[in-house]
C-alpha cells in the first residue's frame, strides 16, 4: 500500500517552476543555480548513527530540497539555519531504516521506480525530468529516494506491528459513529500539523528556531502540505499534515484552545505539546451534523506535452495535442469516453481524481466550470504548461458531510492506532541509540 504521491505531488508543485536542466542552459533572467559546498567538505561527518554515518553532503542536500519546496533562498546563511532540524531528521529517519533492516523489511529499487513515475505521471512530466528538475535546484535525486524508501518501508512497518489491529472492525466502527452522533451541534475542525520534536532539553532552541523559519515561510505563502510533507515527523506527514476533521477531545489541549480562536487560513504560533511542537493551520471549521455542501464527481482526460509550453511559439506537436485534445471533447458523450480519451492519452494522470466538494476548489475558474457545466458535457480544452485537460462531470448533488461516512471513520481510526505505534517505536529506538552529532 503506498500513499506517498500525494506528498511528493506537492513537493513536484514547488519543482515545476523550475525550468529544465536539459543541456545545463541558463535561461536568460534565470537566478543562477545555488553553489555547491566542495568534494572535501561533503564528505566530512555531521552524525554518527549506531555507527552510520550521516555526511555534511547528506544534510546540505536535504536543506535544499526544504528550502526549495517551501520558496526560502537556497543561499548558505538560510541553509545554515536549517541545519540543527535537518541534521535531526535524517538521524530519526536513519534510526528508521536501520530498523527497516534489522526485522528485514525491504524496500526494493522497483518500488523505489514506481514511485517516482507515480510522481512524474500524476504531474504530467515525462520520464527522468523530476531528476533533472532536482539537478537544476543542486539536489541530488538520492535524496528524494532516501526518504521514499524510509517513509514506504516505515508505513510496512507500523503496518505489520499492529498486525490485526490494522483491520478496523464493523463493530468498531459502529461505536464511533454512535459517540459522534452524541456531539451533533458541537462544533469540529478541519486541521493540518507539522510536529518538529523534541527528544532532549539542549533541542528545544534549535527546534524553536526551525519552528519560527517555517511559520515565516507559510505566511509568505508556502504550501503547507509541501512544508509538512518534507518536515513533519508524525505520520500525517504522508498526508502533507492533514488531520481532517477532528473534534474538541483528538486535539491536544494546548493545540485545541489555539484552534478554537484562530480564522481559517491562519498558521499558528509553535505549540509546545508532549514530545515536541506543533505548528497547526485551520482549514474550515463546522458543525457536526450541519455541513450541506455541493460534491461533484468529474472524469479528466489529460493530454501531456513532451516540452513545457511557450504560449508564443506553441510546437506543432502541441498544436497536434490541442488538435487531438479538441477531437476528444466533441466527441465524448459520457464519463466512460473521458476515461477512454485519457487512457488512449496516456497522460499519466487518473481520469478519476475522486469526489470535488465544488466551493473548496480554489481555481476559481475551475470551481465555476465544475458548478456548472452541465453532466455529460465536455469542457472546452483547458491549457496549461505541461499539458491540456478535458473535463467532463459525472454526477452534481448536495451532501450532508456533517457525519463522516463509515469508510472514513475507519481511516482515522486506524491513523489514530498507525500515530500511536509510530511515535512509541521511535522514542524506543532513540532511547536505544548511540548518536555522536560532530559539530
Amino acid at each position: 500500500m503506498r500513499v506517498l504521491t500525494p506528498v511528493f505531488a506537492l513537493l513536484l508543485g514547488a519543482l515545476a517552476a523550475l525550468p529544465c536542466a536539459t543541456a545545463w542552459a541558463q535561461p536568460a533572467g534565470a537566478p543562477a543555480r545555488p553553489a555547491r559546498i566542495s568534494p572535501e567538505q561533503g564528505a566530512a561527518i555531521a552524525a554518527v548513527v549506531n555507527g552510520d554515518v550521516i555526511s555534511i553532503g547528506d544534510v546540505d542536500n536535504r536543506a535544499r530540497l526544504f528550502a526549495l519546496s517551501t520558496g526560502l533562498p537556497v543561499s548558505p546563511d538560510v541553509l545554515e539555519r536549517l541545519v540543527p532540524q535537518v541534521r535531526r531528521q535524517l538521524i530519526d529517519e536513519r534510526l528508521r531504516l536501520q530498523e527497516l533492516q534489522r526485522r528485514g523489511i525491504v524496500v526494493s529499487d522497483k518500488d523505489i521506480a514506481d514511485a517516482i513515475a507515480e510522481i512524474e505521471g500524476a504531474n504530467g512530466l515525462p520520464r527522468g525530468m523530476l531528476r533533472q528538475r532536482l539537478a537544476f535546484a543542486g539536489v541530488d535525486l538520492r535524496t528524494m529516494i532516501d526518504q521514499l524508501r524510509v517513509q514506504i518501508g516505515w508505513s510496512r512497518l507500523l503496518r505489520g506491528i499492529l498486525g490485526r489491529n490494522a483491520e478496523v472492525s464493523p463493530a468498531e466502527v459502529t461505536e464511533l459513529e454512535a459517540a459522534l452522533r452524541t456531539q451533533v451541534g458541537q462544533p469540529e475542525w478541519r486541521v493540518a500539523e507539522i510536529f518538529v520534536p523534541i527528544g532532549e532539553a539542549r533541542q528545544v532552541a534549535d527546534a524553536q528556531r526551525f519552528a519560527d523559519t517555517i511559520i515565516a515561510q507559510l505566511r509568505a505563502g508556502a504550501n503547507f502540505g509541501v512544508v509538512a510533507a518534507q518536515f513533519s515527523q508524525s505520520q500525517t506527514a504522508l498526508q502533507g499534515g492533514d488531520l481532517g476533521w477532528v473534534q474538541a477531545n483528538q486535539l491536544d489541549p494546548e493545540v485545541l484552545r489555539v484552534v478554537q480562536i484562530m480564522p481559517a487560513g491562519a498558521v499558528s504560533n509553535p505549540i509546545r505539546v508532549p514530545g515536541g511542537l506543533s505548528i497547526v493551520t485551520l482549514r474550515a471549521k463546522r458543525v457536526i451534523g450541519s455541513d450541506n455542501a455541493t460534491i461533484a464527481s468529474v472524469r479528466q482526460a489529460f493530454f501531456p506535452f513532451t516540452t513545457p509550453l511557450n504560449p508564443a511559439a506553441p510546437t506543432e506537436a502541441q498544436r497536434a495535442m490541442l488538435d487531438r485534445a479538441r477531437a476528444a471533447a466533441a466527441n465524448a458523450r459520457s464519463c466512460e469516453d473521458i476515461e477512454r480519451a485519457n487512457t488512449a492519452a496516456g497522460g499519466g494522470r487518473p481520469a478519476d481524481p475522486g469526489e470535488l466538494r465544488v466551493d473548496a476548489i480554489g481555481n476559481p475558474a475551475l470551481r465555476d466550470m465544475v458548478a456548472n457545466l452541465p453532466p455529460g458535457r465536455a469542457s472546452q480544452p483547458l491549457i496549461a504548461e505541461d499539458g491540456i485537460a478535458v473535463l467532463m462531470v459525472c454526477t452534481r448533488e448536495t451532501k450532508n458531510l456533517g457525519v463522516p461516512s463509515q469508510r472514513e471513520l475507519g481511516q482515522r481510526i486506524l491513523s489514530e492506532r498507525v500515530e500511536l505505534t509510530g511515535r512509541q517505536l521511535m522514542r524506543d529506538l532513540q532511547r536505544r541509540a548511540t548518536i555522536d552529532i560532530r559539530s
